[in-house]
C-alpha cells in the first residue's frame, strides 16, 4: 500500500534536468530551419533573422545550463500541494529575526528567475550595504502552469491563484505579509487582500498598464508630458502589439505545437517581449537584461513545456475575466462604498504605461514613484531601483 502524503507537506525541491534533454535542446537549435530574410530585416515585423540566429547559436554553444541550474539550486526551493496542484516556490528566510514576509509574483513571459537578483538584497540588506530594519523573508512562487508548478486543473484565474498564495503563506507560518506583483502577477497581488484581508497588509505593484487590451485608445488631451508619452506607448501597443495576446487568448493549442517542438520558436516568442517591453533606451534585449539570465528564463520554459501551458493559462484567464465582466454588465447596479484595502504602492519604470490620473483618479494610492530607467522586467533590468522602492514602501508597514 503506498504511503499517504500530508496535504500540507512542504517538500524540498531541486532542479535536475536530464542531460539527454540538454543535448536535445542543442541538437534542435543546431538543426533549426531558418526562414528567409524579409525585405526589411529589422524589428518592425518581429524578431530579425540575423539577430535570432546569433542568439540561438550562443544558446546552443556558449550558454551553460548546468552553471545556471547550479546557481538556481543555491536558492532554497520547495513543492507543496494546494487544491491538488503542486506549487513550486523559492523561499529564503532573512537572517534578521524581525524581517517582514514578502511574496513576489512574476508574470508572462517570465518565471521566478526574474527575481533572482533581488532576493539577496531583500533578505540580507546588511550584506548589500543596506539597513537591517529593511529585511524581508522572501517567497517567490511559480504561477500555475509555469516552470515546475502544475497547471491548474480548474483553469487559471486570479482569484484561485491568490487563494493558493494565501494558503502557501499560512502554511509557511506568516500571519502578516506584503504582496508584490508584476504583469499578471500584479493582478494576483491585488487580489490577495480580497481573499486574505486579515493577513495581506500591503500591496506593491509594477508592470501595470494604462488600460486593458479591450480598452479604446487613450486621449492625450490634458495629460502631462510624461503621461502623454505613456499614453502614446499604450496606444501603439493597441495598434500593433497585441498579436501574441490574440493568439494565446483564442488558439493556445495551435501555438503550443510550435513552442513545444522548436526552441528557436520559443526563443523568438519570448525575446520579442524583452525587446518591446524593456527600457526604451536599450537597443537589444541583452542591453536591458543579462543575456544568460534571459536565456535561463527561456530554458526553463523549454525544459518544462511551459510555452504551451502558459498559453493555455492566458486563454483561461481571459475567459474568466470576460465572464466576470459579462456578469457585472448584466447585474443591476448597486450603490457601493469603496472596498477596504491595505496600503498600496506602485512603481512605474521607463517602459511602463501606467498613468496615475487613470489608475488612481481619487488619489487613494499611498505610494507612487516614477523612474526614468527600466521597464516591464524591473527586477532583471534595475534590481537596485525595485529593491529600494520596496524598502521605502514597506517601512510604514513593519
Amino acid at each position: 500500500m503506498p504511503a499517504m502524503t500530508n496535504q500540507n507537506e512542504i517538500r524540498p525541491f531541486r532542479i535536475a534536468i536530464d542531460q539527454a534533454d540538454v543535448e536535445d535542446l542543442r541538437s534542435r537549435l543546431a538543426g533549426t530551419r531558418w526562414p528567409a530574410r524579409p525585405r526589411v530585416d529589422d524589428w518592425s515585423r518581429g524578431v530579425p533573422v540575423d539577430y535570432l540566429r546569433r542568439l540561438a547559436e550562443y544558446w546552443a554553444t556558449e550558454y551553460d545550463w548546468r552553471v545556471q541550474e547550479a546557481a538556481l539550486n543555491e536558492i532554497p526551493q520547495y513543492h507543496t500541494d494546494v487544491d491538488g496542484q503542486a506549487i513550486h516556490f523559492f523561499h529564503v528566510r532573512s537572517p534578521e529575526p524581525h524581517a517582514l514576509p514578502l511574496i513576489l509574483t512574476h508574470g508572462w513571459p517570465s518565471s521566478p528567475v526574474e527575481f533572482t537578483r533581488v532576493i539577496g538584497p531583500l533578505t540580507d540588506p546588511v550584506a548589500h550595504g543596506g539597513d537591517a530594519a529593511d529585511a524581508f523573508h522572501v517567497v517567490v512562487p511559480s504561477l500555475p502552469g509555469y516552470g515546475f508548478s502544475d497547471p491548474s486543473a480548474t483553469g487559471f484565474n486570479l482569484f484561485a491563484v491568490a487563494r493558493a498564495w494565501a494558503t502557501l503563506m499560512a502554511r509557511l507560518g506568516y500571519p502578516r505579509y506584503v504582496a508584490h506583483g508584476t504583469d499578471v502577477g500584479s493582478g494576483v497581488a491585488g487580489m490577495l487582500p480580497v481573499v486574505d484581508p486579515d493577513h495581506a497588509v500591503g500591496v506593491h505593484l509594477t508592470g501595470t498598464s494604462a488600460g486593458t487590451p479591450f480598452d479604446p485608445p487613450i486621449s492625450i488631451d490634458g495629460l502631462s508630458p510624461a503621461d502623454r508619452v505613456r499614453a502614446e506607448r499604450f496606444n501603439g501597443f493597441l495598434r500593433d502589439g497585441l498579436g501574441y495576446f490574440t493568439l494565446q487568448s483564442t488558439r493556445p493549442q495551435t501555438l503550443a505545437y510550435a513552442l513545444t517542438d522548436s526552441p528557436a520558436g520559443q526563443l523568438a516568442w519570448i525575446v520579442e517581449k524583452f525587446r518591446e517591453w524593456t527600457d526604451p533606451a536599450a537597443e537589444l534585449p541583452e542591453d536591458a537584461v543579462d543575456r544568460d539570465q534571459l536565456l535561463t528564463n527561456v530554458s526553463l520554459y523549454w525544459f518544462t513545456g511551459s510555452g504551451a501551458s502558459t498559453a493555455h493559462a492566458g486563454y483561461e484567464g481571459i475567459q474568466a475575466w470576460r465572464a466576470i465582466v459579462a456578469q457585472q454588465r448584466s447585474a443591476a447596479p448597486q450603490p457601493q462604498s469603496p472596498p477596504k484595502r491595505p496600503p498600496t504602492g506602485v512603481a512605474v519604470f521607463a517602459a511602463d504605461t501606467a498613468i496615475r490620473a487613470l489608475m488612481d483618479p481619487d488619489g487613494r494610492i499611498e505610494h507612487w514613484c516614477e523612474y526614468d530607467r527600466g521597464g516591464h522586467f524591473a527586477a532583471m533590468e534595475v534590481p537596485e531601483l525595485l529593491t529600494a522602492d520596496l524598502r521605502t514602501f514597506c517601512r510604514s508597514l513593519r
